[in-house]
């Protein structure tokens, strides 16, 4: 096992890429700490569902991460289970449409607090509970391939990811000293309930499609592979870089 008596934190990770990623480093020995929006009791009943099936233990933890203090509140319930903290995976994240004339105060904050503040929230929280423990860590972002593309009628959720970048890059060199590896993740598209409508949209399924090289939607185990790459040994000289899983996407985008 890989990440044998690891203890892991994966935000949003009640269903998607999240859930994805939470279900690999449980069957590869982690304990996993399982973030959920609060108010949602679809979340939350799924939540609860993956933390009492998992071997080892896991546990399910409401928090909005665009809120310091229930993040805070978080991490000191995983290290009242647990003890430590050895891998971090700031996963959560909305993509809501808003054409950039129309975009208000009220949208673009609620983007940028969740996909990019809360990402530094949680980064630097588990951060420092990695330099107290002096044994290194890993910290990944769930970035996307709109942190390089443009998407139009998406311009908070570009922002959000286009900051993402840049900030994994500096605090990768800043954290390098403490052997903490921090590195994005940049999925296209993946099969997740964010874009069930695309899926059931034949019209602009095949749309999308036709910008895949690979000529299909990707799937959240395909990520949390790269995930579990990231978060292992393996990857332990591997940090400032973003892993796009795509299928070809960016590739293709950028060919135009």
């Amino acid at each position: 096992m890989r990440l044998h008596n690891k203890v892991a934190l994966v935000t949003g990770a009640s269903s998607g890429i999240g859930k994805g990623i939470a279900m690999r480093f449980a069957n590869e020995g982690a304990h996993v700490i399982i973030n959920y929006r609060p108010g949602s009791a679809r979340e939350e009943e799924s939540a609860n569902a993956m933390a009492a099936s998992f071997t080892p233990k896991a546990i399910a933890v409401a928090a909005d991460v665009s809120k310091r203090a229930e993040i805070e509140q978080m991490i000191d319930a995983a290290l009242a289970e647990f003890g430590r903290l050895d891998i971090a995976v700031c996963n959560a994240g909305v993509c809501p449409e808003q054409p950039f004339l129309e975009t208000t105060d009220e949208h673009w904050n609620q983007v940028l607090g969740v996909n990019l503040y809360g990402a530094f929230v949680v980064s630097q929280l588990a951060a420092r509970q990695m330099v107290k423990q002096g044994e290194g860590g890993k910290i990944i972002f769930t970035s996307s391939v709109h942190e390089d593309i443009p998407y139009p009628r998406y311009t908070a959720y570009c922002a959000s990811k286009g900051g993402l970048r840049l900030m994994m890059r500096n605090i990768a060199i800043e954290l390098s000293p403490h052997k903490i590896n921090v590195n994005n993740i940049a999925p296209g598209a993946i099969a997740t309930p964010m874009n069930q409508a695309v899926l059931d949209n034949p019209e602009e399924l095949q749309n999308a499609l036709s910008e895949i090289p690979w000529g299909r939607f990707g799937m959240p185990e395909e990520v949390a592979a790269v995930a579990l790459f990231l978060a292992s040994d393996d990857a332990s000289y591997v940090t400032g870089s973003t892993y796009f899983v795509d299928g070809g996407l960016t590739h293709q985008v950028t060919a135009y």
